[in-house]
């Protein structure tokens, strides 16, 4: 309970903000879903910064609207803005997507894992009929991350040290996920409960998973990883709720500006070094812990077995 709290009340203020943040000239960011709610703020902060931010997501026209919300917001800006077209519901278009992107930049700076589903309706598949909140929330990610690698490694070669870095989209929802944030089968597969909202929570348990295991696997190569809660915040995620829920929430939740500071601290802090790869990131821009089960499961090589059948699920589309 007390993490949930500290997670959640009495935040301290944003120590890394758009006034604060060092130029960004010359670096290419990624930003999944960076055209709506949180991702937009981030893309408005790293654009008013100088930064190349390249939006990716499903909806040019979403896309569009935001290039000319953020230019607004930033009119003297040297940056960039590109749109990547990128439907991490379907496993079969994700690596042209990567392809698209390494065709248009040499280096790739920061890969912020921001988009998501939040409670879709019952029932709802990817393209290849995995439940929806683990497609796009984790296997998506996870392949699209997997084939932009070499591209990491290669900018992390000539940057400075704790520079480059992959951010992987976790929640204060992990503190209501079942024991070891994410159940699985011997095969290393999540074992799913019927309620999807459990389900959500264990998959933003499974990508502070994936960013525990990115900083062992790709550490020694130079990569950052960490894994965020953005706070909780009203935002797009929340359309699939039912109006009493999305009522509530709208009482208890912040603009999704400060879960922009969030995002843009695990993109950017000089807090996060080699030294603590693999942190855990939490409101509004400050390293925290996650519940303890989590990492009693990572010790026990959870997230290893997890990674492992993602794996197995994306290899066909690598």
């Amino acid at each position: 309970m007390g993490n949930a709290l500290s997670q959640s009340m009495r935040i301290p203020a944003p120590s890394l903000t758009d006034k604060n943040l060092p130029d960004q000239a010359g670096k290419v960011h990624v930003v999944t879903g960076g055209y709506a709610g949180v991702g937009l703020e981030l893309t408005k902060m790293l654009y008013s910064r100088n930064a190349t931010v390249f939006i990716a997501g499903r909806s040019p026209e979403k896309a569009t609207t935001a290039i000319e919300t953020v230019k607004k917001h930033a009119p003297n800006s040297t940056g960039k803005l590109e749109f990547l077209k990128l439907d991490l519901a379907d496993l079969t278009t994700i690596k042209a997507s990567a392809n698209d992107l390494i065709s248009r930049t040499d280096r790739l700076d920061v890969l912020t894992n921001n988009a998501g589903v939040m409670i879709p309706p019952q029932g709802s598949k990817t393209v290849q009929n995995h439940e929806l909140q683990i497609g796009t929330n984790c296997l998506g990610p996870f392949l699209f991350t997997e084939l932009l690698i070499p591209l990491l490694k290669k900018t992390a070669s000539t940057s400075p040290p704790g520079s480059v870095r992959i951010t992987w989209a976790a929640s204060l929802a992990t503190e209501l996920s079942p024991k070891g944030g994410v159940p699985i089968n011997t095969d290393g597969s999540p074992i799913l409960p019927a309620d999807n909202r459990k389900t959500y929570a264990i998959s933003k348990s499974a990508n502070v998973f994936y960013a525990v295991e990115t900083a062992r696997r790709y550490g020694p190569d130079g990569i950052l990883s960490n894994a965020w809660n953005p706070g909780n915040l009203n935002s797009e995620l929340q359309r699939h709720m039912s109006g009493l829920q999305a009522t509530f929430t709208k009482m208890i939740c912040y603009p999704p500006v400060f879960g922009g500071y969030t995002e843009l601290y695990a993109a950017c802090s000089t807090d996060l070094t080699p030294e603590n790869n693999g942190a855990y990131v939490i409101p509004w821009g400050r390293i925290g812990s996650y519940k303890a089960d989590i990492g009693e499961a990572i010790k026990a090589g959870n997230a290893e077995k997890f990674w492992g059948w993602s794996e197995k699920e994306t290899r066909e589309y690598a």
